[in-house]
């Protein structure tokens, strides 16, 4: 019978055992299939499962729905995950990959090591992770050619939501605000007799979110991965997205990323770049985009996500000026910096000091992991 089974049709399950190995594999599956697993949420689950104890499978399941789903459109995703993902022999919980059926692209494999018997008290349970998954924590910079193109059909995987904003409008909802005109005329159709009272609430539009990708020299390795991530986010996003190119000069690429095919889409934005892996002047490049773009432009009220490493020729001081103006005028910065999630990183170049002090996050980027923990913090901001 399929994995896909509702709770309802699936006959009961023996106990799930515990396992952190186990737990964490099942929450990268779920990233996989598109739900949005952040590290804390992770860590929410395994907490939640020690209270309630992982010897109970409904519990396990319970925990995991109340720790790892972000709203309801989660829940039977994470139900067709949980059900796939654990195929129990033996009583063990034991993931098994993916059937063509199954709209998840892989699964972690574990194989259980019988020390005692089955059952025993010395009977341990690994997990491996799956090529996949290796693949999407690995650093894009360090990947070989047919790595990289492994890769690339992953990025189709990503969930960019673009950040929500409340309008001056209003709309019809079961609940909220009051209503009152709607409720008077409703009133009035009944000859004065009370009718029900209508509610209202603020209507909510996307928000814009600016890329500003640096395509120096010194990030010549991670640009192709960056402008994959930008081109998913703007043909998710529409018209509420925006890209430009950071090096010694700026460049609006939006219609080049708006192309359907990624791969067209990089070549029309190569093109485009003139300093594509030259210098990075990041000050006099972020002045020229407040200039002309900032104050009463796309910049105003937008997340503004800043793709760099740091690195400037120019004098730092121009570039926390215009830090300072950029966080002033967006709704949040964030920073992302490919070398920030790695062992011993140290934010010591004069360029990232001197930007700190103005942005609302500073965050890895440096693989596609770390691209989709990005796309979940930009899409609740």
């Amino acid at each position: 019978m399929s994995g896909f089974e509702t709770v309802a049709e699936r006959p009961p399950q023996p106990p799930v055992r515990s396992g952190d190995e186990i737990l964490l594999a099942f929450t990268r599956a779920l990233r996989a299939a598109g739900v949005p697993v952040t590290s804390d949420r992770a860590q929410g689950f395994l907490a939640a499962t020690a209270l309630v104890g992982a010897d109970d499978q409904s519990s396990v399941r319970r925990a995991g729905r109340a720790t790892l789903c972000a709203g309801p459109d989660d829940l039977e995703r994470f139900d067709q995950v949980f059900w796939a993902f654990f195929d129990h022999r033996d009583g063990l919980p034991r993931p098994r990959p993916a059937t063509p059926s199954t709209p998840v692209t892989s699964f972690p494999e574990s194989e259980p090591e019988d020390d005692g018997g089955p059952g025993g008290p010395d009977e341990v349970v690994r997990a491996a992770a799956s090529a996949t998954e290796v693949l999407r924590h690995r650093d894009v910079a360090a990947l070989t050619a047919a790595e990289k193109q492994r890769l690339a059909a992953l990025f189709d995987g990503l969930v960019c939501r673009p950040p929500l904003r409340r309008t001056a409008r209003h709309r019809r909802w079961h609940r909220g605000d009051l209503d009152a005109q709607r409720t008077l005329r409703a009133s009035l159709r009944r000859m004065g007799e009370p009718a029900d009272i209508a509610w209202r609430r603020r209507a909510t539009r996307p928000r814009r979110v600016v890329l500003l990708v640096d395509v120096s020299g010194s990030m010549s390795g991670y640009a192709d991965a960056l402008l994959r991530l930008a081109h998913r986010w703007t043909r998710t996003g529409g018209s509420s997205v925006e890209t430009f190119t950071l090096g010694t000069r700026l460049t609006h690429v939006t219609r080049a990323m708006r192309l359907r095919d990624p791969d067209r889409a990089i070549v029309a934005a190569g093109e485009t770049v003139p300093d594509w892996s030259g210098g990075t002047r990041l000050g006099e490049t972020l002045q020229m985009f407040l200039t002309r773009w900032g104050q009463r432009g796309l910049a105003r009220g937008a997340v503004v996500v800043v793709f760099s490493d740091g690195w400037e020729r120019g004098g730092t001081e121009l570039l926390a000026e215009q830090m300072e103006r950029l966080q002033r005028v967006a709704h949040r910065v964030v920073w992302v910096n490919p070398h920030r999630g790695k062992s011993g990183y140290e934010p010591v170049q004069a360029g990232v000091r001197a930007a700190l002090p103005h942005c609302d996050d500073f965050v890895a980027g440096h693989s596609l992991a770390t691209f989709a923990e990005l796309t979940e913090l930009v899409s609740r901001a």
